[in-house]
This record gives C-alpha cells, structure tokens and sequence, in this order.
C-alpha cells in the first residue's frame, strides 16, 4: 500500500514540475523586455538573469523542452505502470485518459494561463531555478541544436523582418481609426523609416533656399535677415553655389550690438559667419540626427556627390519627419496645400510626397521623386504645359503653373469614379 501512495506523490509532483517549466518557458518569452531593463538598470539582479536568458532563447527552450518533456514522459510511465496494476488490460487506456487531462490542465492550462497574466513578476520569481537548469542540461542543449540545424539549417532571419514584424505589430496596435491613433502610428512608423530615408528626400532644395550674397550692402543684408522668419541664413559669394559660411540671427545681432564702428556701411558680415558644415545627400536621417546631436549643429548643406550645392536640411526637418509639421509665431503659413470647393487640392510643386500622404491619407509612392511635381515628372517622362491632365495612382493630376521646366502648381483629385486602372493615358483639359 505504502508502495502505491508513493507512486501517486511521485505522479503528482512531476505534473508540478511539468507545470512549472510550462509555465516558465510562458513567463520567460512573454516578459516586457523593457520592463526588464528598467529593473535590471535599478539594480535588480533578476532581471538581468531574465534578459540574459531571453538572449539566448535557443539554450532557454531546449532546457525547458528537455526537462518537460522528461517529467511527462516519466509521470505517464509510471502512471502507466500503476493503472496496470489496478485494471490490468484496460490499464492503459485509462491512464493514458486520465493523464492527457491531468496534464492538460494542471501542467498547460493553468499554468500557462497564470504566467502570461502574470509574466514580469513570474519570471522575475523563475529566473533562478530556470538559470541553474539551462546550465545543467546545457550538453543536451548544444546537442539538440546541431541537431536542429542539420534538419532545419541556421536562423534565416534578418533585420529587415524584425523591422518589418515591428511595423505589423504597430498596425496591430494602432488599427482604431481615431484621429488620434493615426498621428500616433504616423510618429511610430516615421521612427522607423529614418533609417532608411535619406537627406535629400526631406531638404528644402536650393531653389526655395532664403540665401544672404556677402557682396549687397550690408543695410540691406541686416534689413533681409532680420525680415526673414529663418533663424539661420547660408551665405553665398559671387554665385549661389559658392556658400562660403552661415550665418545666424543672433550672432548678427550680437555683432552690431557690440560693433565699435556706427557706420553700418562699413560693416562686413562674412566676419561672423559660423563654418559651413556640408553633408553628402544620400546621409541616412539616423545617421544624421545623431551627427546633429554630436556636432551640436541644426543646420547643413546638402550636396551631391559633385559637390555640388542641392539644398539645406534642418534638425527641426528630421524632427518634422516624426512628429509632423512644428510651427512657431515666426514661421510663414505657407501649407503647400489649399482644400478646393469640389473637393480637389491646390499643391505647391515643391511639397514633398510624404507630406502630402499625411496631409490627405493617401497612399503615393515616394522611391522614384520627394515632391510631387517629381512624382508627375517621372510618371508622364514629359514637362507638361499648364493645362495637362493626367490619371495616376488613382488619382487626377491637372498642371496649374509651371515656371521654365519647374512644375509650381498643380490640382488633385484625389477620388476617381474610375480608379480601378493605376496609371491611363493623359489628357488635353476640356
């Protein structure tokens, strides 16, 4: 009898242990890596024991498959055994009955359930033993993943599908259509693509560039600054190729604050020019952002790779690509973008295409042009007059204005009775 008894304790506790790796390796996988950090940064050393397990997921599951799966197999073994015993033939069928569902309760459900409701204090609680059980069947560990890899081969994963699983995490996250989820999953996905747009796709190009020539009168030049809503200003000699330094508002000020000589004619700007910082136009925003922080600059010159002058880009621009458009008392209402009574849109040539998706919601592609006049340009191969018309990504396009072979102006519709064709032929305006 006391045989029996000790066998149903031997059952009962390896169901436990069953339970407590399933509910370890539930626990473990499901912690907030962040919360994690932020623990182990205020010293906790359970939490560093849960990121160094979480780093080395490979060790981490084959011990606790290896362990649960021991226990279970040993737990019906025996179980097994004693039912046989008792009903003899019929035995098995009964044990295995009774196992599948003390198991799947005790040892999955249940478990699992508690752990994922519970993940940041479970596995702060089962680091510990979880550690010490990795270390132990680490043999068996490195065993099963050559042996995983001779089957299956390496992990094929790369960055680009952890980029892309974030980004279907943040569409999962952010479905509702509220105003304000949208701006939110806007600011997420932007975060996201600085590391892939480069400068040149977010400069304000040379041809809209507010430039100071050091060869005007220095009344006139004080007269354009200090009338001007730009804090800083590039200055330019002979042509406006030839930037030679750049020149900012307070250090214009400064300078006639403190200037001995009264007479303003006299005065010679190029003096207290800062240093021209340039940058080639294919710079990553990432990478650019943190040369700003680390120069501790906000204003660049963007060229090609002639170095040729192609335009200006801003701290505030990089910033302006996470959190939209940021305006201040100085800043000229000038939005690119005029809502028309039958529902069309005046744009601006120069207004980039990214803008114009956050502006209206829509959808056009970005990788061939950054503006949209860029976009009409590359879609038709043509300049066309004003008047043109034209049927693209779904959309109606119709010149306004154009300047020599700049587009400036054009009109949108942006909803099509037939947009079931992506790209139709163009048109004469009737």
């Amino acid at each position: 009898m006391f045989e029996y008894w000790t066998l149903i304790v031997s059952i009962i506790v390896l169901i436990l242990a069953s339970g407590f790796f399933s509910s370890s390796e539930t626990g473990l996988t499901a912690a907030s890596d962040a919360k994690m950090r932020q623990l182990a940064n205020n010293g906790s050393r359970n939490a560093l024991l849960v990121e160094k397990l979480k780093n080395d997921k490979d060790s981490l599951i084959s011990a606790i498959l290896i362990g649960n799966n021991a226990v279970n197999v040993l737990a019906s073994a025996l179980a097994t055994s004693a039912a046989i015993a008792f009903f003899e033939d019929s035995g098995v069928f009964i044990a295995t009955l009774v196992m599948t569902i003390l198991i799947t309760i005790f040892a999955e459900v249940l478990p699992k359930t508690y752990a994922i409701k519970n993940a940041n204090q479970f596995a702060l609680l089962v680091a510990r033993p979880i550690r010490l059980i990795v270390l132990i069947l680490t043999p068996l560990s490195i065993a099963m993943r050559w042996l995983s890899i001779i089957f299956l081969g390496k992990n094929s994963e790369t960055s680009e599908d952890r980029e892309e699983e974030l980004r279907g995490m943040i569409d999962l996250q952010m479905g509702e259509s509220t105003s304000e989820l949208k701006e939110t999953k806007a600011m997420l996905s932007s975060v996201l693509d600085l590391s892939e747009l480069t400068v040149d796709e977010i400069m304000t190009h040379r041809g809209y560039v507010a430039m100071v020539n050091v060869e005007d009168k220095p009344e006139n030049i004080v007269s354009f600054v200090l009338n001007s809503p730009h804090t800083r200003l590039p200055i330019y000699s002979e042509k406006p190729e030839n930037i030679i330094g750049v020149l900012h508002v307070k250090d214009l000020l400064r300078a006639l604050q403190n200037s001995t000589n009264k007479k303003i004619e006299e005065f010679d700007v190029a003096k207290i020019a800062s240093p021209t910082y340039f940058i080639p136009e294919t710079t990553l925003l990432a990478d650019q952002l943190q040369a700003f922080r680390k120069r501790r600059e906000h204003f660049a010159i963007v060229v090609d790779e002639y170095g040729d002058f192609r335009g200006i880009v801003t701290l505030e621009d990089i910033i302006e690509e996470i959190v939209g458009d940021i305006d201040d008392e100085h800043d000229e209402e000038l939005a690119g973008c005029t809502v028309q009574a039958d529902g069309s849109y005046v744009v601006d040539g120069n207004v980039t295409i990214r803008d114009l998706n956050r502006i209206l919601d829509i959808n056009l592609p970005d990788n061939d042009a950054s503006t949209i006049a860029g976009l009409l340009l590359y879609e038709t191969r043509t300049i066309p007059l004003p008047g043109r018309e034209f049927n693209i990504h779904g959309m109606r396009f119709r010149v306004i204005h154009r300047e020599n072979n700049q587009i400036t102006s054009l009109r949108i519709w942006t909803k099509l009775k037939n947009a079931g064709q992506k790209k139709s032929f163009p048109k004469l305006n009737e």
